[in-house]
């Protein structure tokens, strides 16, 4: 059975001045597997990292749920944390409660309430069912695939290929050209299009 530590960050008045924490802290303990369920100011400060590594050290939590701001800034800042207290860094979920609720929520705090209940209860649902991955890296063959020989498909494989890169083109029709081969003349020198 997997306990699933829940960290709702209030990030000043960007999350509280909208969201009530209190409440979304209460609803986060009922939800199943979730064995702690703490809130602090600013989650992405060291105090606010220390809370999680704590709780993974005293062996309280082995998946953690964030409710902060957007993973695109500040997943790897909590994904280093789960990692540095020993804890496999893929067991770890964010909850964008900032960007995607408090934000354009801000003036129905009901509503923000309640999609910050639905994304938590979505984060723990995920984390709940995630397994301890590895990073594997391998060589990479720099090269791409484009689908359609048209003129777009041409001038894109023309300047991929000019940027060192192998290029595949790949097109259906026995000749390469699309819609463009079955014109006569092209506008303004009325040339041949072929």
């Amino acid at each position: 059975m997997a306990k699933i530590g829940v960290y709702l960050c209030h990030c000043g008045e960007n999350i509280a001045g909208a969201i009530n924490i209190e409440e979304l802290k209460k609803f986060a303990e009922s939800l199943p597997d979730v064995a702690v369920v703490r809130n602090y100011l600013f989650m992405c400060s060291d105090a606010g990292q220390d809370l999680i590594k704590q709780d993974i050290k005293n062996g309280l939590v082995d998946r953690v749920v964030v409710a902060a701001c957007t993973p695109r800034t500040h997943g790897p800042i909590f994904k280093k944390a789960v990692e540095d207290a020993g804890l496999n860094g893929y067991l770890f979920e964010m909850a964008n409660v900032r960007d995607q609720d408090s934000w354009p929520h801000w003036h129905n705090k009901v509503g923000a309430l309640e999609k910050a209940k639905r994304l938590i209860r979505s984060a723990v649902a995920k984390v709940r069912l995630n397994e301890p991955l590895e990073d594997r890296y391998g060589d990479m063959e720099k090269s791409v695939l484009i689908v359609g020989g048209g003129i777009a498909g041409m001038f894109a494989a023309l300047d991929l290929a000019n940027m060192g890169l192998k290029v595949y083109l790949v097109e259906r029709q026995p000749s390469i050209g699309g819609n463009m081969s079955k014109i006569d003349k092209t506008f303004p020198t009325m040339d041949c299009s072929a």
